[in-house]
C-alpha cells in the first residue's frame, strides 16, 4: 500500500503542479474543472446514484454549471457564491458533530444537491484565488496549509493521540492530531507573512485565517468520511492506487478553499 501511494504521488505530482502553477488562467480553469468532474463522478456514488448513466448525467450537470458560471463571470468574481458555500460548511460542521443524529443530508437527493454546491464552489474558489494579483503564491499557501494540516495531524496523532476527535465519523482522528495540524498551519502562515512582507496587523489576520482554513480542511475530510460511512464504502473510488479516489485527495480543499479565498478577498491580503 505504501509503495503504491508513493508511486502514484511521484507520477501525478509533476502533472498537478504544472496544471496549477505553469498554466494560463484559461487553461487553469479547465484543469481544475477536470479534477472537479472526476470528483463529481465519485460524489454521485456517495449520494447513492450508483447507476452509470445517472452518474454520467450528474457529472454532466456539474460540467454545465461550471460552464455557466464561467460565462456569467469570466473574471472569476464569485464572492457571493463562495460566501454561500462558507455558510453551508458551518451547517456541515453541525452535522459532523451530531452524527448520526442530525438530519438534512441523509437522502439521495439531499446528498446530490450538497455535492452540486460543494463541487462548484471548489472550482470557483480555486479559480478566484488564481486570479488574485498574487494568485500563485496564495494558491501555494492554501495547498501547503491543507497538506501541513494533514501531515501535522498524522505525526501528532501518532505521537500523542489518545482522545478521539470524532469517533462516530472517523475513529482514526484524534484531538492531538488536530492541534498538531493547526500548529503546522501556524508555522506555514508565519513563513508567508515574512515572505509577503506584510505589516503586523495584516500578518495577524493572515495567521488567524490560516488557522481557520486549517480547521475547515479537517471539516472537509470529516464530512466526506461521514458520507462514506453512511454509504458503507472505504474510498470514494479506486482511481488512484494507494490514495483512493479524487475526492479522497481534494476533500479538505473543498472546505478550506472557500474559507481561505473569502478571507483573502475580505482582508485584501493580495
Amino acid at each position: 500500500m505504501l509503495k503504491e501511494r508513493v508511486w502514484t504521488a511521484v507520477l501525478l505530482a509533476p502533472l498537478v503542479l504544472a496544471g496549477l502553477f505553469l498554466s494560463s488562467f484559461e487553461v487553469f480553469k479547465l484543469f481544475v474543472a477536470a479534477i472537479v468532474l472526476f470528483g463529481a463522478w465519485e460524489w454521485a456514488n456517495l449520494s447513492g446514484l450508483s447507476v452509470s448513466a445517472v452518474r454520467f448525467a450528474y457529472t454532466s450537470l456539474i460540467a454545465a454549471l461550471i460552464a455557466a458560471l464561467n460565462y456569467y463571470s469570466p473574471d472569476a468574481a464569485f464572492t457571493g457564491f463562495i460566501l454561500l458555500s462558507v455558510v453551508f460548511w458551518l451547517l456541515a460542521a453541525v452535522w459532523v458533530v451530531r452524527y448520526p443524529a442530525a438530519n438534512g443530508w441523509q437522502t439521495v437527493w439531499q446528498r446530490a444537491l450538497i455535492g452540486v454546491l460543494v463541487l462548484t464552489s471548489s472550482w470557483m474558489s480555486l479559480v478566484s484565488l488564481h486570479h488574485q494579483p498574487r494568485g500563485g503564491i496564495l494558491l501555494l499557501m492554501l495547498l501547503l496549509l491543507v497538506w501541513g494540516a494533514d501531515i501535522g495531524a498524522y505525526f501528532a496523532g501518532k505521537t500523542w493521540g489518545r482522545a478521539k476527535l470524532a469517533p462516530n465519523v472517523s475513529p482514526g482522528k484524534t484531538r492531538a492530531g488536530l492541534w498538531g495540524g493547526l500548529a503546522s498551519c501556524a508555522v506555514i502562515s508565519l513563513c508567508f507573512v515574512l515572505y509577503l512582507e506584510l505589516d503586523l496587523l495584516t500578518g495577524v489576520y493572515l495567521l488567524l485565517l490560516a488557522m481557520i482554513a486549517g480547521l475547515a480542511s479537517v471539516l472537509g475530510d470529516l464530512f466526506e468520511s461521514m458520507l462514506k460511512r453512511h454509504r458503507g464504502i472505504k474510498d470514494s473510488s479506486p482511481l488512484l492506487p494507494g490514495h483512493g479516489g479524487v475526492l479522497d485527495r481534494i476533500d479538505s480543499i473543498t472546505a478550506a478553499g472557500p474559507v481561505f479565498v473569502l478571507g483573502v478577498q475580505l482582508l485584501a491580503i493580495s
